[in-house]
């Protein structure tokens, strides 16, 4: 079966952040426009939101204490994808894992929908088309306030995509 890997995703993530950071880097006043994407005030919230889910579900993934979600900084970009990075270092050694790691099933509770049970593959696939999402809603609101991301942000469109071992 032709699949996307985990790696393949993870790097769109990595290339999708790296752009954001680049872009808020230079523009870090775009962290205080108004954003109401899952209910938060700011787009430094909606950005806390995306990095919390990444150290959280990792954190999960190794079977580590979660970060408290109010223990995650969002006062500018450095410190956002400061924890952005955290989490893609407890998830790159995770993708060697054999496959029946990655079917065990873990059991968590969410801030949203209460207890859930999902396998370590859907929780790793959630993490990263999470982030994804939140992107493509931040860009469309990011132009509304004239700050147009200038990268492709496709995957069809990434570049250098990694190479399957």
């Amino acid at each position: 079966m032709v699949a996307i890997i985990g790696a393949e995703l993870l790097e769109w993530v990595e290339q999708t952040s790296r752009g954001w950071r680049k872009l808020l880097g230079a523009h870090p006043e775009a962290l205080s426009f108004p954003c109401d994407i899952r209910e938060t005030k700011s787009v430094a919230g909606l950005l806390q939101h995306v990095v919390a889910v990444e150290l959280r579900y990792a954190e999960r993934l190794n079977g580590l204490a979660e970060t408290p979600y109010e223990a995650i900084p969002y006062d500018s970009a450095q410190s956002i994808y400061a924890t952005h990075d955290r989490a893609m270092e407890l998830l790159r050694p995770l993708l060697d894992r054999d496959e029946s790691y990655w079917e065990t099933v873990l059991e968590f509770k969410t801030r949203s929908a209460g207890t859930l049970r999902a396998s370590r593959r859907t929780v790793l696939a959630h993490l990263l088309t999470h982030s994804i999402r939140h992107y493509a809603q931040l860009a469309t609101l990011m132009r509304t306030h004239g700050v147009a991301p200038d990268w492709q942000m496709d995957y069809l469109l990434m570049q250098p995509r990694p190479t399957p071992a």
